[in-house]
């Protein structure tokens, strides 16, 4: 064989293998290092203006604890303190509350958007009750359910169902009418058009009305802890606002929504792997 035929047949190197500049090494850390500053930047921006705001003059610098002043007393009730009780109590309401809201609204909210003249009647009387504040039945909650454990939950319960069920309803009325021909075309029986097509089909509007129902219980924990609530992150709250304590105070609101966030988080990574076929199918 000729030097020729050797050189040609010899293997190239590729631009993107190896140690190369602008390979894959390097692509890779560019990646991990975007992904890093669109995770922390926020947060950071967050502590810049929490900074900013301090030190604006527009409010006495006491009247706005710094965020290191914050993360010390978050240290010293968990270290000290009662806090991962108080963040277990809110958490276990919140969870009821959602579950029953939300197990409830899905079979209404479904029953609302697939029969148009049970939702023509029944969309004033829902949209009333949804606009109530949760906060405003508390007097009612006490009489009727008294002030333990299951006032709280009613009121986290009745957030969760009012929010979820608008989501559910007008999520299902959207379902386009042609998958349906297109089954029974196919010959699809109803019971088949059911359990294959509309369920699958309401499964997405199902957890989104989740979600939503988890953001909203979280919104009203503070009010539903209101009801003599000797733990929780609500009433952690209410007694730091009796004494002033405005370092505890911003610590429990932080650490609401840090639960909340991780919650929900937790629940977009269960949608993506209930919904994975949806991906497959466009």
């Amino acid at each position: 064989m000729s030097s020729s035929s050797s050189a040609r047949s010899a293997p190239v190197a590729s631009p993107t293998t190896g140690n190369s500049p602008g390979g894959p090494p390097r692509k890779r850390l560019a990646g991990s290092l975007y992904r890093l500053a669109m995770l922390l930047g926020p947060w950071i921006l967050v502590i810049a203006l929490w900074y900013g705001l301090r030190y604006s003059g527009l409010f006495k610098p006491n009247l706005i604890p710094t965020p290191v002043a914050v993360a010390e007393r978050f240290w010293q009730l968990l270290v000290d303190g009662n806090l991962l009780l108080h963040a277990y109590m809110s958490t276990q309401r919140v969870f009821l509350g959602v579950i029953l809201g939300t197990a409830c609204a899905v079979p209404v909210g479904f029953l609302l958007g697939w029969y148009r003249g049970l939702r023509r009647f029944m969309d004033p009387l829902i949209n009333f009750f949804r606009a109530l504040p949760p906060i405003a039945l508390i007097p009612l909650v006490i009489v009727y359910f008294g002030i333990g454990e299951t006032a709280k939950v009613v009121i986290l319960f009745y957030a969760a169902f009012f929010a979820s069920v608008i989501v559910m309803y007008e999520g299902i009325s959207q379902i386009s009418p042609l998958y349906i021909r297109v089954a029974r075309t196919l010959g699809a029986t109803d019971y088949e058009i059911f359990l294959r097509v509309i369920i699958p089909l309401a499964v997405p509007h199902s957890l989104t009305a989740l979600r939503v129902a988890l953001g909203v219980a979280w919104a009203t924990l503070v009010a539903s802890e209101l009801v003599a609530a000797q733990q929780g992150l609500g009433a952690v709250i209410q007694e730091a606002s009796a004494y002033f304590q405005l370092d505890t105070i911003y610590m429990g609101i932080i650490c609401i929504g840090f639960i909340a966030l991780v919650m929900d988080i937790a629940l977009r990574a269960l949608s993506q792997r209930l919904l994975s076929w949806q991906e497959r199918h466009h």
